[in-house]
């Protein structure tokens, strides 16, 4: 192993120690509040301190993990892709890229997934459905869907915005007024879950690949501002889920 190689592992690894240290600072007000309440309020000994202990050096470590990926991974991806589509000139397979990654992100986001099955054990034992595995997995697979396909309209619509040029305000304020309207129609057991759908959504996969995309395509295109118009297609992620999950509890 050559000196280089031996510089270029020690200076990797000193990279590695100091994303952990800044995970750990990140969570450093989460384990304040926690030792608070624990000792002050509650004031009883933490349980099990060796387990979380390793448990929030596991976290650390994953979190640092996590974010190197982002930085040489998901941000690239979409940054790339985005600009090249926009220099090919093919407007159908932008936003053909645009309604696949938002679909293919949600539907693999782990909180939906997790919402998506909650749900569906609520749902049963209220009795809106059947109370078996195979109504309850129908419901989530329905309503993982049913949101996947709302955030790639909804990845769509903010891609057509940036080539447009168009204010996002306005569409953001005409999106929330549906909303309530659709609030006010919707059944009252789908709208909680329908809400909470806007955040499960921008989650720890979508949010990334998303955000990416808005910036690569904003730079690729003159007259755009990557700051001003590259940003904002998380907004519309979070809104038409909500839309759309209350259509879907209007259907079922």
């Amino acid at each position: 192993m050559g000196e280089g190689t031996v510089i270029s592992l020690n200076s990797a690894f000193l990279q590695f120690l100091k994303s952990v240290a800044n995970s750990f600072r990140d969570l450093l007000p989460i384990i304040i509040v926690i030792a608070f309440f624990q000792i002050f309020i509650i004031q009883s000994p933490i349980p099990n301190i060796n387990d979380i202990l390793i448990g929030t050096l596991l976290v650390a470590i994953g979190l640092a993990l996590f974010i190197r990926g982002l930085e040489m991974g998901l941000f690239p991806i979409g940054e790339t892709m985005a600009f090249s589509l926009a220099k090919k000139g093919s407007i159908f397979w932008l936003f053909a890229f645009a309604f696949a990654l938002g679909f293919g992100t949600t539907i693999a986001e782990p909180a939906l997934i997790a919402v998506a099955g909650e749900a569906a054990n609520v749902a049963a034992n209220g009795g809106m459905i059947e109370n078996t595995e195979t109504a309850k997995s129908g419901y989530a697979t329905g309503l993982r869907i049913t949101v996947a396909l709302s955030v790639g309209l909804a990845i769509v619509l903010g891609v057509l915005r940036i080539l447009k040029g168009w204010p996002i305000h306005y569409m953001i304020i005409g999106g929330y007024v549906a909303v309530v309207l659709m609030t006010m129609i919707a059944p009252k057991e789908i709208i909680g879950i329908a809400y909470d759908s806007g955040g499960v959504t921008t989650s720890t996969i979508t949010v990334p690949l998303v955000t990416a995309l808005g910036i690569g395509l904003a730079s690729s295109i003159k007259g755009r501002n990557p700051m001003i118009d590259g940003f904002g297609l998380i907004a519309f992620a979070s809104l038409t889920p909500m839309i759309f999950v209350m259509v879907y509890g209007l259907i079922i």
